[in-house]
């Protein structure tokens, strides 16, 4: 039985980098992973920025429909996270603790919300523990 993990924006953006064909390749067996089995989770906020820059900063945007597919394919069966004010509570008390940003903390809150062993993502610390979860950069070793 493999341990709950959440993924980062970062890594859900790398699976459509052409220009890191490493790092796409390793997001795309994550994202697998996570539909495959069950396991992996996203926030709306992984949703929300997502979208945002596949639709306005990806060097060709994504169009539309496109979008919409890949949020119903992909995005809405790994949304399991969404606002609350314990999230955000949760995440200011994680800023405090760790002087991450508001979002990267929100970030972390939700991956503990979610009962997340792992983090993936290449922006947090590779390796740091925070409140019994462990950030991981699955980037280190194919970049």
């Amino acid at each position: 039985m493999s341990a709950k993990f959440f993924l980062d924006t970062n890594i859900v953006v790398y699976t459509f980098d052409a220009s890191a064909p490493k790092k796409k390749r390793c997001a795309q067996e994550l994202v697998e992973q996570a539909l495959r089995d069950r396991e992996g989770v996203v926030s709306t906020q992984v949703v929300q920025e997502f979208l945002n820059v596949a639709t306005t900063k990806f060097s060709v945007p994504m169009k539309l429909s496109d979008a919409q597919q890949y949020l119903q394919d992909v995005l809405g069966p790994l949304c399991s996270v969404f606002p609350s004010i314990d999230l955000f509570r949760q995440a200011l008390s994680i800023q405090q603790d760790t002087q991450y940003s508001f979002y990267d903390s929100l970030i972390i809150g939700g991956a503990l919300q979610a009962g997340c062993e792992t983090l993936y993502s290449e922006d947090l610390q590779h390796g740091q523990q925070i409140r019994g979860l462990t950030v991981m950069n699955p980037f280190t070793a194919t970049v």
